[in-house]
């Protein structure tokens, strides 16, 4: 799954692709390297993010949307990452055929839309998730909270349901360590699992502490990102959510083989 960004504040490229022309040549150019999937968002979830209107969302997400199925076809699979009901049912309308929701409230939209849904768990909203987060067991608690958002989903009436651990929302670097190392539990509750992981914070955390630098930048991030996506393949994950699509599917390939 490669990402767009289409906003002025995402941690990692925010403002970058925030033209409208410049993000389909991105999602364009990650299809050509590979990605499966592209997850087009309108709105930041990072840490300490401002909510947008549904307007303001909708005005960002949507010709992405349209000129890319427009340029793509049917060959790449289009996913919005949104929170809000009516933006996920005018990108199913554009063109998408995935909600990827971070809130996991919109099952009835995508049982209305015929989409399949990402079930994520997030503890607390972006303005405070990261406020000092408690748990616990962090993975029986994560599990937990995935398999009865499964169970909703699919009696709301969607027929294809992904888990996602939600790395980095609402949780320190050792409770995402904790995730990770034992994703293997998330595989087994029988959905499909899909992990991002890519470029965040608590990966540049553990290179400042091996490497005794103060702060490791986000293109330097690449090499863990990379070896955590290896890991959680391994681990028997079906997708993994990435910045650096061409070294991710090289990735996928060797571990394939």
């Amino acid at each position: 799954m490669g990402i767009i960004n289409v906003t002025p504040d995402s941690f990692s490229d925010g403002g970058e692709y925030a033209d409208p022309a410049a993000a389909i040549a991105h999602g364009v150019q990650l299809a050509a390297e590979g990605a499966s999937v592209i997850d087009i968002g309108g709105e930041s979830s990072r840490p300490g993010a401002i909510p947008v209107d549904e307007l303001t969302e909708l005005e960002r997400v949507i010709p992405v949307i349209v000129g890319l199925r427009a340029v793509l076809g049917d060959h790449v699979r289009l996913s919005i990452d949104t929170q809000k009901p009516a933006v996920a049912r005018a990108a199913c309308a554009a063109g998408a055929s995935l909600i990827n929701d971070v809130s996991a409230t919109l099952a009835p939209v995508a049982a209305s839309c015929g989409a399949g849904y990402v079930v994520m768990h997030r503890k607390g909203d972006s303005r405070v998730m990261q406020d000092a987060p408690r748990y616990d067991d962090v993975v029986a608690e994560v599990a937990q909270f995935l398999r009865e958002g499964a169970k909703a989903a699919a009696a709301a009436g969607v027929h294809e349901i992904w888990l996602d651990p939600g790395i980095g929302f609402g949780k320190t670097a050792v409770h995402n360590w904790r995730l990770i190392a034992h994703l293997r539990t998330f595989v087994d509750l029988g959905h499909p699992v899909l992990v991002g992981a890519s470029r965040k914070n608590f990966l540049g955390l553990a290179l400042e502490a091996s490497d005794g630098v103060d702060f490791v930048p986000l293109d330097d991030r690449r090499e863990a990102s990379l070896t955590v996506a290896t890991w959680a393949m391994a681990q028997g994950v079906q997708m993994i959510r990435a910045h650096d699509v061409r070294m991710t599917v090289q990735a996928a390939r060797v571990v394939a083989a």
